[in-house]
């Protein structure tokens, strides 16, 4: 398995498309995306644990309860959530998007993003569904800029991997920032393969995946209304299909899981207003469990947050956040230290401070990159968390999100 270009157009048989529409105000930026496969097949999906959930959640559900889907829709600048009539407005998106791409509207993925509680107007959707279909090509970029909120910078992934003797690839794409906290999903990720797998393998991988990659994203303690993480697979590298465990599904769940931890880095690491991205590994805990829970509590502190964006050896706060996490830990055995690509430094022994030099401290907790490894010497289990620090542009940019 090897990490390649492409995205979502990695895959055979899949193009993309990215238009400004009309829903945002800015004529600069793209708000409206589509993905297409040019046969149907097999598709997965997981969604927020947010009991309020957008209208396109609700109509996706409708959409894929067979196993299948062919294209993807997604508008930004506006989460079509808490609206009356929204499902209406999904489901007319899936319509006109068939329509235009010669499909059923039940094989459409349909999703949105931006400000939760104002109508969407489906007038310019349908005013450039043409301009979207005739825009598509074996290049995601224009994709993965329509997907984009508050981001900074578009997010793709791709792998290629061998199953069945045949060559195989899968490919996605996320938007993130802001509204990010673990229990899947957090984000919106759209990811593509060419492999041949049944949907139940395929949602068995995603379901499995998603534990230990979105799941262990947190950005702002936001669980979000909209976010959703779909699979769509067209059979198109020929391989024998993969339809129980062994080793093809092995090498599969092992692509999957290095392009969406790939997306993972590039979610946490452009979280709203962030300077740094910050990963947090936890080794030899008894427990998955209670690796996991350490973790996330970890990078999910305002106070860890904010002492990395100060550059500050500040551990006490990250023994504090486990502390609190609920995670059964012996904290007079737990170790701490922080390391970039400038050094690494031990900050606590067996859960009591050591001394280390302050100024190599500024030096590796000020790179872009940094990482908090946390030893429970209690066992063989472990976990890895991303985060974001915690800045004063976070503030900024949430306290006229909506204008």
């Amino acid at each position: 398995m090897e990490m390649i270009s492409g995205g979502v157009c990695a895959p055979k048989g899949f193009k993309a498309s990215g238009v400004h529409c009309g829903i945002r105000k800015n004529k600069s930026k793209k708000d409206l995306a589509l993905i297409f496969s040019e046969v149907k097949g097999p598709c997965a999906c997981v969604y927020t644990t947010n009991l309020v959930k957008g209208a396109p959640i609700a109509v996706t559900r409708e959409n894929v309860a067979d196993g299948y889907a062919q294209a993807v829709i997604c508008n930004s600048g506006n989460a079509n959530t808490c609206n009356l009539g929204g499902e209406d407005v999904a489901r007319e998106m899936c319509a006109l998007a068939g329509a235009e791409l010669g499909i059923s509207p039940s094989d459409v993925i349909v999703a949105s993003t931006g400000v939760i509680g104002q109508p969407l107007d489906i007038t310019p959707i349908a005013g450039s569904i043409g301009e979207l279909v005739k825009g598509l090509k074996g290049d995601c970029r224009d994709a993965c800029e329509a997907i984009m909120t508050t981001d900074t910078v578009p997010k793709e992934a791709a792998a290629e991997f061998t199953a069945g003797g045949k060559t195989c690839r899968i490919g996605g794409i996320a938007k993130g920032s802001g509204m990010i906290h673990p229990n899947m999903a957090t984000m919106l990720v759209f990811v593509t393969t060419d492999a041949a797998i049944t949907s139940e393998m395929l949602q068995k991988a995603l379901s499995e995946d998603v534990r230990d990659s979105f799941n262990m994203v947190s950005v702002d303690g936001d669980t979000s209304t909209n976010d959703m993480v779909s699979v769509i697979s067209n059979g198109l590298a020929g391989n024998t299909a993969i339809d129980s465990e062994g080793a093809d599904f092995d090498e599969f769940k092992k692509a999957l899981a290095a392009v969406t931890k790939t997306l993972c880095r590039k979610i946490a690491g452009d979280g709203e207003g962030a300077t740094k991205l910050i990963e947090c590994v936890v080794t030899h805990a008894d427990t998955k469990e209670n690796a996991v829970i350490s973790s996330k509590a970890v990078i999910s502190s305002s106070l860890v947050k904010a002492a990395m964006f100060g550059a500050d050896a500040n551990w006490g706060r990250v023994l504090c956040a486990i502390g609190y996490s609920g995670a059964d830990v012996d904290v007079n055995r737990v170790d701490v230290s922080f390391a970039s690509e400038k050094g690494n430094f031990e900050v606590c022994k067996d859960g009591r401070g050591v001394e280390f030099s302050e100024e190599k401290a500024k030096t590796v907790l000020g790179e872009k990159e940094i990482k908090i490894l946390v030893d429970l010497n209690s066992g063989t289990e472990t976990a890895t968390a991303w985060g974001c620090d915690l800045t004063y542009e976070y503030v900024k940019i949430n306290g006229d999100y909506r204008t």
